[in-house]
């Protein structure tokens, strides 16, 4: 049975976590209004992205205060929640998202393992477990953040681990719009999976956010795609699909690992 997931593009309101906990809740009665069993937020939806400074303030342990309120939002709703936020871990800030099931139990903590540019790497330290999955209704579910995906050997991890559906808060912005029309579909395509790719929108400090947030097939093509501003879209993982692509397509079969030592 295919999984109707939602894509919550927005910027919600950087620096206040409440606001944001809010647009969560009203966002996941939408999407279980729709047969969602699948709700995925933007990078660091919780808090805001270009917040600088708060981030060491706002940031809260994988199992804090937000996470209890995003477990009872998906028991409300009944849908699963993966929502992108910064984790402290003793003197350590991650970037992060958290998939939590609709039963209120947290299924996976993922790490961003690949920080973009100066501001990134000035207030997270990067995760070191790249492939990272859960189950849900039957499909594997792996997690990324942003330009994690961006790196074609991060994407095969998966693939190989076996993720049917790989979920991808991000924080794309201007002039790298490319990556969520062209990157995404074909990473969908080459690795044979279903990729949610959720972004931000609009300025916030020294970005841009564009938008275009996706939901691509392993057939390469856009199952539902937004378009600049706030908005919920929403498509279907089919597994039957699939299981009827990876049939037809031998990229995963055909790879010769002995000649791609030099990789790592």
């Amino acid at each position: 049975m295919p999984l109707r997931t939602a894509l919550l593009q927005s910027s919600g309101q950087p620096g206040d976590v409440a606001a944001n906990l809010k647009i969560l809740d009203e966002a996941a009665a939408r999407a279980a209004a729709t047969g969602a069993g699948l709700l995925v937020t933007s990078e660091m939806f919780l808090t805001g992205y270009a917040i600088g400074e708060d981030i060491p303030e706002l940031a809260e342990p994988a199992d804090g205060p937000s996470a209890r309120t995003v477990a009872d939002i998906a028991v409300r709703h009944g849908l699963a929640v993966v929502y992108a936020y910064p984790e402290r871990d003793g003197e350590h800030v991650y970037n992060a998202v958290q998939l939590i099931g609709p039963d209120g139990t947290r299924l996976a903590n993922y790490r961003k393992t690949h920080l973009f540019g100066c501001f990134e790497q000035e207030w997270f330290t990067p995760g070191e477990q790249a492939v990272v999955q859960a189950e849900l209704d039957g499909l594997r579910l792996g997690l990324m953040i942003c330009y994690d995906v961006e790196f074609p050997e991060n994407v095969r991890s998966h693939a190989l681990a076996g993720t049917d559906l790989l979920l991808v808060p991000t924080a794309q912005m201007h002039p790298f719009q490319f990556v969520a029309d062209s990157v995404v579909p074909v990473r969908a395509f080459e690795n044979q999976m279903y990729i949610a790719y959720v972004n931000r929108t609009g300025p916030e400090g020294e970005f841009e956010f564009v938008g275009l947030s996706t939901l691509a097939g392993p057939d390469g093509t856009a199952r539902a795609r937004a378009g600049r501003g706030e908005e919920l879209v929403v498509g279907d993982a089919d597994p039957d699909f699939l299981a009827a692509s990876r049939e037809n397509n031998p990229y995963l079969r055909d790879r010769r690992p002995g000649l791609y030592t030099s990789l790592v």
